[in-house]
């Protein structure tokens, strides 16, 4: 039995994400196809990032996205600098990319701020995406904006409500937690 960690839910729900909301980029009446432009926007570095960044092209391979033949990446990093952030996704929309993969939170909320008609894929999100202003709602987030959250601690009455829909006679259940 193959076992998934949670990494690499992450990676592959994201690369689904993307994979989506790529499906409409070809315009009808086109007579050459448009290779979909993704721009990758990241705090850190991009050896960093290379867990992500394997993992999202794997999920885009097993759709059959190759980079650099029928998809193209445009990454930035802030480099430690996270105030560089806003001008990196501003770069992103002047390239006009399809979409914009935004892992972190100040990445997450720099292309909220550089755009509000490209779409954007949260990722690796660890503020409240709703008192940060990205989205209205978990469940209609609105706007260019969707993805997942590491909001661990707030989901937590949720997932416990889940269980014990599935699970009706579970009677006890155990947390395992990494205090750091």
């Amino acid at each position: 039995m193959r076992r998934y960690s949670p990494c690499r839910f992450v990676r592959a729900a994201v690369a689904l994400f993307a994979i989506g909301l790529l499906c409409g980029c070809e315009m009808p009446g086109q007579t050459t196809a448009k290779v979909p432009r993704i721009g990758f926007l990241a705090i850190g570095s991009r050896e960093g990032r290379a867990f992500l960044i394997e993992g999202f092209l794997r999920g885009l391979r097993e759709h059959g996205y190759v980079e650099g033949r029928n998809i193209l990446i445009e990454y930035r990093f802030s480099e430690g600098r996270n105030e560089r952030l806003p001008e990196l996704a501003v770069e992103l929309v002047t390239l006009k990319v399809d979409l914009i993969l935004a892992s972190g939170s100040p990445a997450s909320l720099a292309a909220s701020q550089a755009t509000r008609t490209i779409p954007i894929v949260m990722g690796s999100l660890a503020a409240d995406p709703i008192e940060t202003g990205l989205i209205t709602s978990l469940a209609h987030p609105g706007g260019n904006i969707t993805g997942m959250t590491e909001m661990a601690a707030q989901l937590g009455a949720k997932r416990l409500e889940l269980l014990k829909q599935i699970m009706p006679a579970v009677s006890r259940v155990a947390i395992l937690l990494e205090p750091a």
